[in-house]
């Protein structure tokens, strides 16, 4: 009586594996920037406390140089109020590049709470 055998073929763990490869090394690029996207919304909160527009500002860069956030100054904010509320909110986008001719964008908004 003859089994039959079960599990992966060579050419099934060669693809299997340059998949994984692939998405590891895209994860490996977009963690930062979502890491970095949840740094500006940390700043652009700790900056809503602010009364001028330029201390909202100044509060923002200042949290931006501590965390390390390069994609955002605290010029690119839009800054309003609303029921005696100041609203900081901030939109920018990332490129990341993949291989070759392959980009990925990725597009980050927000605002304080």
């Amino acid at each position: 009586m003859r089994t039959r055998e079960r599990g992966l073929g060579l050419v099934s763990l060669i693809l299997v594996s340059a998949m994984v490869v692939a998405l590891g090394t895209v994860l490996i690029r977009v963690v930062p920037t979502v890491i970095e996207y949840q740094s500006v919304q940390r700043a652009a909160q700790r900056a809503s406390q602010g009364g001028t527009v330029a201390e909202i500002r100044s509060l923002f860069d200042k949290a931006a140089a501590i965390d390390d956030i390069s994609s955002i100054k605290g010029r690119d904010l839009e800054i309003s109020k609303q029921n005696d509320r100041v609203i900081v909110e901030f939109a920018y986008e990332r490129e990341i590049h993949l291989v070759g001719p392959a980009w990925l964008v990725m597009r980050y908004s927000g605002r304080s709470k």
